[in-house]
């Protein structure tokens, strides 16, 4: 909440924050730097069932596996269930063959699935943690993102999709609590994806699954077991690389992907209340190849940006965000 606080700070005209800011005793928050906000599942996706974020993987996961014969899970410990619990079951369900465990090599993960990709078969691999991701960055930047290229297009690996559990929690240290997203913004070839929900986690997962570039698929850790609520049984999609407009607002456009979306949103609610200052709230969701056109207009329309990520204070994906939206709509900024 800190961050997206400062960046409300500046961001909003100068006197109105200390109108905003907590009063000196208020409680603070615990661990939990947000509160999660569910939303309704579309009528036409069919009957519900109430899940975490988790379980909606694993939804993802079975249906993909029960649609497409060729597809495989693989991963350290996704056998009996994963450290996480997202693959539990699915085993028992389709058989050693089809959901397996690997060596603890994240680089052989990825280059493994690589090969089952070229292949033709859909290879869904798990990284354990996406701090452990950086041992394939190799394989995922000098591999799987030029496959298509290199070979002219006459081969692709567009079939794979790494997962791998992303961002801040609590006691999660150093090797349990980064953000590499940006990592990966800078590599055309590949697409880079991060839910704010359980709804979005699974029609998300399944557009990655089935969509024929790689993609990394970021998974909020801290929303595994946080995040409920009413998730469709049968298979559905959500575009990549299109942002929601969760918010209309004329004052400041707010941006953020993954757990934050929840924290810009509770500000938003915030600076309506006590400030009268009307917040437009958009999920990125994809980070690579993201959607440009609808920040953009908002922007134009509101001539404030703020933008809150969880990332180290420099090289994030917001200073990407924040240069496209002033080369492009430079003249529709507000300079207070």
């Amino acid at each position: 909440m800190a961050a997206a606080g400062r960046a409300l700070r500046a961001a909003l005209p100068c006197g109105l924050w200390g109108r905003l800011a907590p009063l000196p005793g208020a409680p603070r928050r615990g661990a939990a730097h947000f509160a999660f906000q569910p939303d309704p599942a579309p009528s036409e996706y069919g009957q519900t069932q109430k899940m975490n974020l988790f379980q909606s993987i694993t939804s993802a996961l079975d249906n993909a596996l029960a649609k497409d014969p060729t597809a495989v899970v693989f991963g350290e410990d996704v056998a009996f269930g994963g450290v996480f619990r997202c693959t539990v079951g699915l085993r028992d369900k389709y058989g050693k063959d089809r959901v397996f465990n690997t060596p603890l090599c994240e680089q052989g993960i990825v280059g493994f699935g690589i090969g089952i990709a070229v292949t033709g078969a859909t290879a869904i691999a798990e990284i354990q943690f996406a701090d452990y991701i950086f041992p394939a960055f190799d394989q995922i930047v000098n591999e799987a993102a030029k496959y298509r290229y290199r070979s002219g297009d006459l081969f692709n690996c567009g079939n794979l999709t790494i997962r791998a559990p992303w961002g801040c929690v609590g006691h999660g240290a150093l090797y349990h609590s980064q953000s590499p997203e940006a990592f990966f913004a800078h590599c055309p070839g590949i697409k880079v994806v991060i839910p704010r929900s359980p709804l979005q986690a699974k029609g998300l997962l399944l557009s990655c699954i089935e969509d024929k570039n790689p993609c990394i698929f970021f998974e909020p850790k801290i929303l595994y077991r946080a995040a409920v609520e009413q998730v469709p049984v049968e298979p559905y999609n959500i575009p990549l690389s299109q942002a929601e407009v969760l918010q209309t607002g004329s004052d400041v456009t707010m941006v953020a992907w993954g757990t934050q979306v929840h924290v810009i949103k509770e500000v938003a609610t915030m600076a309506q209340e006590k400030l009268g200052v009307s917040c437009e709230v958009i999920d990125l969701r994809t980070i690579l190849p993201w959607d440009t056109e609808t920040v953009c207009k908002s922007v134009a329309k509101t001539g404030r940006l703020l933008i809150s990520h969880e990332a180290p204070l420099t090289g994030g994906f917001a200073s990407e965000i924040s240069s496209t939206v002033q080369n492009q709509i430079f003249d529709f900024m507000e300079i207070s």
